[in-house]
């Protein structure tokens, strides 16, 4: 029979299939719109993770773990060993208040893990360790408890933008501005006013509010960017960090699955296709220091396994990407947030708005704007930040913090916002990308000619170095560095953070102690590879470490793999 119950059946059923063939097109395209590296899928990368066994290498294994025959191994105990007992030495009693502290300050215990591939960690954290504590700072170095003093290429992860001797006055003379009030909280001092006015003409954009870190202002920025849509999901993009809050760490390290958080590879077509056609994304979140290495993580040398590192800026191709992406943003009622906490600064008064010429509708600033002291802040849109409705009043926005526009932290703000003032300053803004990136050419040019395996990729004053060939060594760079006189940052070479305040001189003495750093890298054998050697085959040693340990640790054995 063909009655009307037979017509609305197969009605019911034409809706039915055009409503799942749509969501799988959306799925699809959402599939493709992806990173293809584990960085691209954060839910695969936490299940790897809870799956990868430890394990160590030890004796030969630890130093010829990519083949090398045994001369080389030689050269590479013997270089270790040499290390090890000049770090004893050199760093005896930093290293000595440092052991009295650990296991009982848990990022001292976190850190040391994760300065070199884990299965090489222990040796490392038993021999090569420098300590992690310092007396003083002077200029552009910094002097531990021995008296060792070296050039700081830390950057205090990247707060330190004019030299710590200028944020040693922002703070003394921001605390004196306020002393009459002192940490009283809740009002404000009137200083907040200059710091107020100067953060919209620099953000050009309408409102603030303040906060204690970058993390807290991005939570509060794609809280607001939520509310006012109505939306749920976020977009961030493959690599890029925004703080540790999970919605925007989706990834390895949050323990907890995130499903309204999206990551889509950046600079790819697909990906504004996914903004264009889905319904219920609420924000894009963009730091612009992914510019220097797009859908890559931040660069750090326990990641270093074996394969090469590269990085490499595009500004044309960045900044159209981003003109397009504000276009989407724009016609789909997305919130382009711009998340400057990193780069805010760096590369100008007006930061990554007015280098890629591209508006953000909120931007989150911190790091160096606090002149030293802890600071988040957020700027957005007169609409966007607003935090309740007229029409409904029990529907709120609610964002308040304790320590929120503290009088110490406004008082330091106040003096950092103007030294940004001074033209000198603008002038030295304004040519700072340009010096360091020769400076980065510079050194590039003196690697090449040295035929060193070595290169630097820059962002102004944000460096990374590059390993153009596999090997499962490049780690080891760092603790040359540091017997050179360079302070690193847990994240070893992956990030050198300059301020730019370090003379000619001076920046001479850190390119001559990379150079020299990279010559005995190479002396020792560190850098030795086999003929035709790829990646491949240091992959396939990899899996095959990894594969053995696995079956080990049902018997509870985390020792090499390699040496049964």
């Amino acid at each position: 029979m063909t009655g009307p119950l037979h017509w609305a059946g197969l009605l019911l059923l034409a809706i039915a299939l055009a409503v799942l063939a749509r969501r799988a097109a959306a799925r699809l395209l959402l599939s493709r719109a992806k990173h293809g590296s584990l960085a691209g899928h954060p839910r695969w990368a936490r299940r790897l993770a809870r799956w990868l066994p430890a394990y160590e290498l030890e004796g030969d294994d630890y130093f010829g773990a990519d083949g090398a025959p045994a001369e080389i191994q030689h050269r590479r105990r013997a270089a270790f060993g040499h290390l090890a007992g000049l770090f004893a030495r050199r760093f005896a009693a930093t290293r000595a208040a440092t052991a009295e502290l650990r296991g009982a300050i848990a990022d001292l215990e976190f850190t040391s893990r994760y300065l070199v591939p884990f299965p090489f960690s222990r040796l490392v954290r038993e021999q090569l360790a420098a300590g992690s504590l310092l007396r003083a700072s002077a200029g552009r170095q910094l002097i531990d408890l021995d008296g060792n003093r070296c050039y700081d290429l830390t950057g205090s992860y990247g707060v330190n933008l004019f030299g710590y001797n200028f944020y040693k006055q922002c703070i003394a003379r921001g605390s004196a501005l306020v002393a009459e009030l002192g940490p009283v909280l809740g009002a404000l001092h009137p200083v907040v006013a200059y710091n107020l006015r100067r953060l919209r003409e620099i953000s050009g954009l309408d409102s603030v509010s303040f906060h204690m870190s970058g993390t807290e202002a991005v939570m509060q920025a794609v809280r607001l960017a939520r509310y006012h849509t109505g939306r749920r999901r976020l977009v961030r993009f493959c690599g890029a960090y925004h703080g540790w809050w999970g919605d925007v760490q989706p990834g390895i390290g949050n323990p907890q699955t995130e499903t309204d958080t999206l990551t889509l590879s950046e600079m790819k077509a697909t990906s504004l296709r996914v903004l264009e056609t889905r319904r219920d994304i609420a924000c894009v979140l963009v730091n612009p220091i992914q510019a220097l290495h797009p859908n890559a993580n931040a660069p750090g040398d326990s990641a270093l396994v074996g394969g090469p590192r590269n990085a490499g800026a595009d500004d044309a191709a960045y900044r159209n990407w981003l003109a397009r992406l504000r276009e989407v943003c724009s016609r789909r009622g997305i919130v382009l947030i711009f998340d400057e906490v990193m780069m805010g600064f760096r590369c100008g008064t007006g930061g990554a708005q007015a280098r890629y010429g591209v508006a953000a509708d909120l931007v989150t600033y911190g790091k160096s704007l606090g002149g030293g002291l802890p600071v988040g802040v957020v700027c957005g849109r007169a609409e966007l930040m607003r935090r309740y409705r007229d029409e409904r009043p029990a529907d709120i926005c609610f964002a308040r913090g304790t320590f929120n526009a503290h009088p110490y932290v406004m008082g330091a703000m106040h003096e950092f916002l103007r030294h940004l003032e001074k033209p000198e300053v603008q002038e030295q803004l304004a040519g700072a990308d340009a010096l360091w990136d020769r400076r980065a050419g510079e050194l590039n040019a003196a690697l090449a000619a040295e035929s060193l395996p070595l290169r630097v990729a820059s962002l102004g004053s944000v460096w990374t170095l590059c390993y153009p060939q596999p090997s499962r060594y490049h780690w080891m760079l760092q603790y040359y560095l540091r017997a050179q006189g360079l302070a690193l940052s847990w994240v070893g070479t992956g990030r050198l953070i300059f301020s730019l305040d370090y003379t000619a001189e001076e920046y001479a003495e850190v390119q001559h102690a990379i150079l020299e750093g990279a010559r005995q890298m190479q002396r020792d054998g560190w850098w030795w590879s086999a003929p035709h050697q790829a990646g491949a085959q240091i992959r396939r040693r990899l899996l095959r470490e990894t594969a053995q340990a696995w079956w080990r640790a049902c018997s509870g054995s985390i020792s090499s793999p390699l040496s049964r």
